[in-house]
């Protein structure tokens, strides 16, 4: 699956879940001259600005203290979004049903990039069904994944 920075996972998720979030995901690239960190929250209610602010308080106050990014970095806290990024099988499986893109780290049947709807997960696996056909996806082989919006 996405490669999310396992230490910033460990140490953020518990802080985040004990605010009333679930941590969706981390993001990790470049930004100029400083690293950019995007981390991604929900909750059933939905996401507003104030709760991104409020988590990156709490977030940028973990950070400081345990500092676990050598670099510079710019912290942002968001929404997922209606093309909410998928980082975990069980978040595919909670799509089941969804359309997504998804960008592969290796080709599959000579293809990198997928658009199709999700089918089911099964293990380490996650079945689309793409231009057709069934695509069986090793998780480790996803590069990244976002669901497509559906507008009504």
């Amino acid at each position: 699956m996405y490669r999310q920075n396992q230490t910033l996972v460990r140490l953020l998720q518990p802080v985040i879940e004990a605010m009333g979030y679930e941590l969706l995901g981390i993001e990790q690239g470049n930004k100029g001259k400083s690293d950019l960190v995007r981390i991604y929250i929900d909750n059933e209610a939905g996401i507003r600005v104030e709760d991104c602010e409020q988590v990156s308080g709490q977030v940028s106050a973990v950070l400081d203290v345990e500092d676990p990014l050598k670099a510079a970095y710019t912290l942002e806290v968001s929404s997922p979004g209606l093309d909410r990024p998928l980082f975990t099988l069980a978040q595919f499986a909670r799509h089941t049903g969804a359309e997504a893109n998804v960008k592969l780290r290796q080709p599959l049947a000579e293809r990198r990039r997928l658009r199709g709807i999700i089918e089911a997960v099964t293990d380490d696996n996650i079945v689309m069904q793409v231009d057709g056909e069934r695509y069986e996806i090793d998780a480790d082989r996803v590069e990244h994944a976002r669901l497509i919006p559906v507008y009504d």
